[in-house]
């Protein structure tokens, strides 16, 4: 494939996550609000730490997919059919090993935690160990669904992972309303109805596989190499998503041993809105990144550092096209959708968007460290760096420290995190550093600072109201892209985007 037909692909695989992406966020919006006002602020607070508990054992999970991901992209790229028959085949019996430990540890430390060192009310114990047990049953259900998932992901099929995300969504929706009428415990219904939904998008996707993938319906393999191969590169993916897991679901057991569940539920909130806004920029790359592998694969170094270099720079700009407005008038939006709000629940999204803007650099960097298939020194150092967070948000708490101090040493430790990766990327590629800072930063970050300013200025002229919000929105945005088109790209990609915008409307005028 050239790099005219790469480029057409990646765009039209961008397009199908971001219908995904937008149909989720429309969704989610409505799915929380309605599941916040269901459960309320106390039981909203135990389905965050009690489910994140059990997602605190993603690292688990995660010791395959970016391995999977990895090798089938690859041997796709090579073109070796049979290898990637041995690669799924081989991954899903090494998936069926990791539900079968997960559960045993899960079970074994989770139970004991959530009933007798956890901050949780007596009179919901019960509701809280339903959550527990039902939040598991989904995490192997997911786990179990990666090797569908990573085939998905290699032959670019992001229509088909966009309709799926979509319906799963949709059916969250439903067992929301369901959960909303009926009388019975809605912590607890909600819980299993959730695992229910889960089964379901596991029978789903294992099914299209099987029928339109090859490689999804082969026999048992048996390849010693490949095997100790797969789980030599999990294991080290393992160390590096291990300190991602202590961070992002750890940090609610820290904030549990010093304060109320009250503060769980405005962390786990800021958390979900987090990860939703992230997809503004992770959708992009998650299209460009098979084309970051396959590159490597084909030897076409090159090309493949164009892509890490523009994937870097644009997932910047799109994730603060969302963050710039939504920080500005992030109390009034909050207050619009949720109602009343609990204490710390804007201050948490605010640096929760901050985080997700430091990070959403990263993807492409971590995909071509990844393509290399050396990831060991880059997975030792990320985990430690990633851990340390930890130990550091306790002590500060320890001394004194608000809640929002784990958002702090978060964000501090990702900050440096992004100068690792590029250093490490390096070690294995040549390329210059400094180049890749200059690309991604020297435009964007005085873009987006601007903006950001200039849409605090402007909020001060639209009223404290719905209409006033939407007005304000659009308004914000037409003002980032015309500060991003004028200062963050250069002269070739400002050509780009008339040249583009001039066949839009030359189509457009046809009709």
């Amino acid at each position: 494939m050239d790099t005219q037909a790469s480029n057409r692909h990646i765009a039209k695989n961008t397009l199908y996550l971001y219908l995904r992406m937008v149909v989720t966020i429309i969704v989610n919006l409505i799915a929380v609000r309605m599941l916040w006002r269901a459960l309320g602020v106390d039981d909203y607070g135990i389905y965050s730490l009690v489910g994140g508990l059990v997602w605190l054992f993603t690292f688990l999970s995660a010791t395959m997919v970016s391995a999977t991901q990895r090798y089938m992209s690859y041997e796709l790229g090579r073109g070796d059919m049979e290898m990637l028959r041995k690669v799924f085949s081989i991954s899903m019996k090494v998936h069926y090993g990791l539900a079968l430990l997960l559960i045993v540890l899960a079970e074994a430390v989770g139970i004991w935690l959530i009933n007798c060192r956890l901050n949780i009310p007596a009179d919901r114990m019960v509701a809280a160990n339903w959550v527990y047990q039902c939040s598991l049953g989904a995490f192997v259900m997911t786990l179990l669904s990666v090797p569908y998932n990573a085939s998905l992901v290699a032959h670019e099929k992001m229509n088909v992972y966009g309709y799926l995300g979509i319906l799963e969504v949709v059916l969250k929706l439903v067992i929301i309303f369901i959960t909303v009428w009926i009388s019975f415990d809605r912590l607890i219904t909600y819980s299993v109805l959730l695992f229910t939904v889960t089964l379901l998008m596991r029978v789903i996707s294992a099914l299209y596989c099987k029928r339109h993938f090859e490689e999804c319906n082969v026999g048992r393999y048996s390849d010693k190499v490949l095997r100790n191969e797969l789980i030599g590169f999990g294991k080290w993916t393992m160390l590096g998503v291990l300190g991602f897991s202590f961070r992002d679901y750890g940090m609610g057991i820290v904030l549990n041993l010093f304060f109320n569940v009250a503060v769980n539920a405005a962390r786990g909130m800021a958390y979900q809105v987090g990860n939703v806004i992230s997809g503004f920029a992770s959708n992009f790359t998650m299209a460009m990144n098979p084309q970051i592998t396959k590159r490597y694969a084909m030897g076409e170094i090159g090309e493949m550092m164009k892509l890490v270099f523009a994937g870097s720079k644009y997932a910047l700009l799109l994730m603060g096209m969302v963050v710039v407005p939504m920080t500005v008038e992030m109390e009034l939006v909050l207050h619009l959708w949720l109602g009343d709000l609990a204490p710390y629940v804007v201050g948490f999204t605010r640096l929760a968007l901050l985080l997700a803007l430091v990070e959403c650099v990263t993807s492409p960097v971590v995909t071509a460290i990844q393509a290399t298939g050396n990831i060991r020194l880059f997975q030792i150092l990320i985990s430690i760096l990633m851990l340390s967070t930890f130990p550091l948000a306790w002590v500060w708490l320890k001394c004194g420290g608000s809640p929002y101090t784990v958002y702090y040493v978060s964000i501090g430790c990702s900050v440096i995190g992004i100068g690792l990766r590029v250093w490490l990327l390096r070690r294995e590629i040549e390329f210059s550093c400094v180049r890749y800072f200059i690309a991604v930063y020297a435009r964007s970050v005085p873009a987006i600072l601007i903006a950001a300013v200039a849409t605090w200025w402007i909020s001060r002229f639209f009223a404290d109201n719905f209409i006033g919000l939407a007005a304000f929105a659009v308004a914000a945005v037409a003002l980032y892209v015309a500060v991003v088109y004028v200062i963050a790209l250069n002269r070739s990609e400002r050509a780009f985007v008339i040249d583009k915008a001039k066949g839009i409307i030359k189509k457009f005028s046809r009709h």
